[in-house]
């Protein structure tokens, strides 16, 4: 009886061959994430995308949930964290391999709904709840949400956490103020027991500012907290150290969506939701530098130390917006999907 052409061991060799030599060619094809990655998040594709900064070539894009908005990577790069929202009405965070560049696992939030902006200090992942009204924390090590408090305040959306976990800000947008937090180490009372001893206690102190206030940034020498107001198009300038409002300027950046300072502290960037003009202010003179037409609405703004650049996203445009921070240019377009919005770095050792 003849053999079958399927038996033949020659053949069954080379198909053996032309398999590794496909995997092969795949693995050359594949793209790992640089050391040093822009992260971008696309809600329309709802997907977070990799992007080599040097090239500004995608390296991958990869899914994630329904309404994704902001994220954030860990400090050794290795791991993204995205917020999805639903306009306060979800619960999630999604956890993004960015090495095997894949999801891992998602978050569950609950009680606290609508985590929106995030950061990443001290090995743990801070984040807002605007459904909730509070400030949560994720504890990757134990794998537990560990802390929350509530601010009382209406959507409670963006966040910054002082390098020591001491002291967190937040605004408040419907409510249009600025919540700051402080851990404090609070003394016994006259009425203790004598063996009382001082325990922590996180203390809010409200800072009215202007309806509408969303993107903030602290200035790099931790003096000044800089708000917006989508609203009026005020911006509030907050005296850290005293905790008050030091100073109010009618900028008329109405559809004020984020503000960031330029990484030597001189400037500060405003985007507009709302007719996508990037206003530039001088962080020491309040006045304004200039004004640059990105597209049709500017939302997230991402500064690039290393290459004298900044980010922005134009979810309107479906593009990000390069600009030179030297000559205050738009200088290149990125595509990474329809209506962008929060970006992020991720830098491994």
């Amino acid at each position: 009886m003849s053999k079958s052409k399927y038996h033949n061991p020659s053949l069954i060799a080379m198909n053996f061959l032309w398999v590794i030599a496909i995997f092969l060619v795949m693995d050359c094809n594949a793209q790992s994430t640089p050391k040093r990655a822009l992260l971008a998040i696309s809600k329309t594709d709802h997907t977070l995308a990799i992007v080599d900064p040097s090239s500004l070539k995608i390296v991958s894009k990869i899914p994630v949930g329904e309404d994704p908005h902001e994220l954030v990577a860990s400090a050794d790069g290795k791991t993204a964290y995205v917020c999805i929202y639903g306009g306060g009405s979800l619960h999630e965070i999604n956890i993004i391999d960015l090495v095997a560049q894949k999801s891992l696992r998602n978050i569950d939030t609950r009680p606290l709904f609508g985590p929106h902006d995030i950061t990443f200090v001290n090995g743990e992942a801070w984040f807002t709840a605007e459904g909730s009204k509070a400030i949560g924390r994720y504890n990757p090590a134990i794998d537990k949400l560990d802390w929350s408090m509530g601010t009382g305040q209406d959507r409670t959306h963006m966040i910054y956490v002082s390098p020591d976990s001491k002291r967190i800000y937040t605004t408040n947008v419907s409510s249009g103020t600025v919540s700051i937090l402080a851990d404090t180490l609070l003394q016994p009372g006259k009425m203790a027991p004598p063996d009382a001893k001082p325990h922590e206690e996180w203390i809010q102190t409200i800072i009215p500012t202007a309806r509408g206030s969303e993107g903030f940034d602290v200035s790099p020498d931790g003096h000044e907290l800089w708000t917006a107001s989508s609203e009026d198009g005020t911006i509030s300038i907050i005296d850290l150290k005293a905790k008050k409002l030091a100073l109010k300027i009618n900028a008329n950046v109405r559809g004020a969506n984020r503000l960031k300072f330029t990484p030597n502290g001189n400037q500060v960037f405003i985007t507009s939701l709302q007719n996508g003009e990037l206003t530039i202010y001088d962080a020491v003179s309040h006045a304004e530098i200039k004004k640059i037409k990105t597209g049709h609405g500017a939302a997230g703004i991402l500064m690039d130390p290393v290459g004298s650049r900044a980010f922005i996203a134009c979810s309107a445009d479906n593009y990000i917006a390069v600009i030179d921070l030297k000559t205050l240019e738009i200088i290149n377009h990125l595509d990474v999907g329809g209506m962008p919005d929060g970006l992020a770095w991720s830098i491994q050792p």
